[in-house]
């Protein structure tokens, strides 16, 4: 899919819609890369370079770490990687410093390691769930009935990112069964269960032994209120492959 045939108007493009309808555009007379360096772009976002610009037997994430440019390849997939370094920079970077010292410390290695799996996981599938209580105890349950029927009008009082770039190409043909992996908020903030919304205060939030938990929930995004037509029919939940029950 072209980055052309983007549907703007889905929710889960909210964070991402005012610079990545632009660059979509650009992005059809351009590379991504260059498409991705046009109009009003944060300070401390990356320089984005075409994928060759990536020396043969170099790390990607070290590359990124030691140059401050993005490696980018003309598809649908780094193409919502280089929309996210704009909408989160900070966030993003902080990912990138905590690869990119787990590289240095253990080298590339056939497996990558509790941090590096969690990094990847949230990088790739990740979203941020700022929520009521109630809702995180009935998500941290699975208790999809809870979640979504129940207590669906608490839904008003809750945002939810979708931070995973190859979860965003995914849901560019969207179905049923596409599973976020929802950050928990860590210890000291469990009571109120708010995630930090802002960019930096998301980066701070990130740290090497934290992430090594996998403190992550699964939620199927398209159960979320709002973002589906058809999860307005309370049947819609009772579908055991995709609302699966909890441990």
């Amino acid at each position: 899919m072209s980055p052309a045939a983007i549907d703007w108007a889905q929710p889960w493009l909210a964070p991402y819609r005012a610079i990545g309808e632009t660059a979509a555009h650009s992005a059809l007379r351009s590379s991504v890369a260059a498409a991705l360096q046009q109009g009003t772009r944060p300070d401390s976002a990356p320089t984005f370079v075409p994928q060759q610009d990536l020396l043969a037997g170099q790390a990607y994430e070290a590359h990124i770490f030691q140059t401050g440019a993005v490696p980018t390849r003309d598809n649908l997939h780094d193409f919502f990687n280089g929309l996210v370094w704009l909408a989160f920079p900070e966030t993003k970077r902080r990912l990138n410093a905590l690869q990119a010292a787990e590289i240095a410390r253990n080298g590339v290695t056939p497996t990558r390691g509790p941090v590096r799996d969690a990094l990847t996981l949230f990088d790739e599938n990740g979203a941020v769930l700022d929520a009521p209580a109630a809702l995180w105890k009935a998500l941290a349950a699975r208790d999809w009935q809870s979640l979504f029927v129940t207590q669906r009008a608490l839904w008003s009082e809750a945002r939810l990112i979708v931070f995973g770039h190859a979860l965003l190409e995914k849901l560019a043909a969207p179905r049923k069964a596409h599973t976020a992996h929802v950050l928990l908020p860590p210890t000291a903030s469990q009571d109120a269960r708010r995630m930090p919304f802002d960019d930096q205060s998301l980066s701070r939030s990130l740290t090497a032994e934290y992430l090594a938990q996998k403190p992550f929930v699964p939620l199927p995004v398209l159960g979320v209120p709002g973002w589906w037509a058809a999860n307005a029919a309370p049947d819609f939940y009772d579908d055991p492959k995709v609302f699966r029950p909890g441990p």
